[in-house]
């Protein structure tokens, strides 16, 4: 019987590793074709993105690239600090009860579903940006706010039980040697706890990146090079999601090609944590 378990158990993990495999395979076989006709440099380096121009067709994600990366830097400024100081919280000074009431709240936020946040975006969010900024309101501000309370419950959930996860010992003996409260929690638990809180924003950050509806609803959906924070862009989620019903030839294998980069980019953020997590062990 338990020799049945564990082939059972080896099974389901073969699945999943060759789940990845396939989809691995099947994502560089449809894109690579790309660069037969594309170059490399032009693809990642260009912001001139025309598929459909006939005459002179562009195929660079550049804008996209840099508007990814800002849109995630923002919900990175917004939300890291307030999840960090929400998991101390938790972990540190709220009570039995409301720690209770909080953890409901995050598993809340956990739980509903991305458009519910776009509409949000849509309704509340992007006519108060424009009331403030002008313009159409959708743009990577309002995109980071959204992304912010997105990434919210990971960077929560993971800080704090890092933070309690640390020796009580280590408080004791700083809380002895006449530190308070709050010197202790900031220069012996959070260095402490540090892997995992920096893989907590790690995985927020993915979580970020990989995001679609919500910031297709409110970042502004146009593709172009972001001048500033009030810029309508898009995003290289938003820009698979947004072609790819209609794509066809070379456009749908850029497409590939550009899941293709959203995917090496998860791959580094997960190595990156192997790494963080390997360190904070030894």
């Amino acid at each position: 019987m338990e020799g049945a378990v564990e082939k059972l158990l080896f099974m389901c993990a073969m699945v999943s590793i060759l789940t990845i495999i396939f989809i691995s395979i099947f994502i560089f076989m449809a894109g690579i074709p790309l660069f037969e006709e594309v170059s490399i440099i032009e693809f990642l380096f260009s912001d001139r993105w025309r598929p459909t121009d006939n005459q002179n067709p562009g195929f660079g994600i550049l804008a996209f690239i840099v508007a990814s990366i800002l849109v995630t830097a923002g919900a990175l400024v917004i939300g890291v600090p307030i999840g960090l100081a929400t998991a101390i919280h938790l972990a540190e000074i709220a009570g039995e009860r409301s720690s209770r009431f909080l953890k409901s709240v995050v598993e809340i936020l956990a739980g509903i579903p991305s458009v519910v946040y776009g509409f949000f975006g849509t309704v509340l969010l992007a006519p108060i940006n424009r009331m403030i900024f002008g313009g159409t309101g959708f743009n990577i501000l309002t995109a980071s706010i959204i992304l912010a309370i997105m990434i919210l419950p990971t960077v929560i959930s993971l800080s704090e039980v890092s933070i309690k996860s640390v020796s009580k010992d280590l408080k004791a003996a700083s809380l002895a040697l006449g530190a308070s409260h709050w010197q202790t929690i900031i220069r012996v638990i959070l260095p402490a706890a540090s892997s995992g809180i920096i893989t907590a924003v790690v995985l927020g950050t993915g979580r970020a990146v990989g995001e679609t509806m919500a910031v297709l609803m409110v970042a502004g959906n146009a593709a172009m090079m972001p001048e500033a924070v009030t810029s309508m862009v898009r995003t290289l989620t938003m820009s698979i999601a947004g072609d790819m019903g209609y794509a066809a030839g070379i456009h749908r294998t850029a497409l590939f090609a550009t899941s293709i980069v959203l995917f090496l980019f998860v791959m580094a953020l997960n190595v990156f944590i192997k790494i963080i997590t390997r360190k904070g062990r030894i």
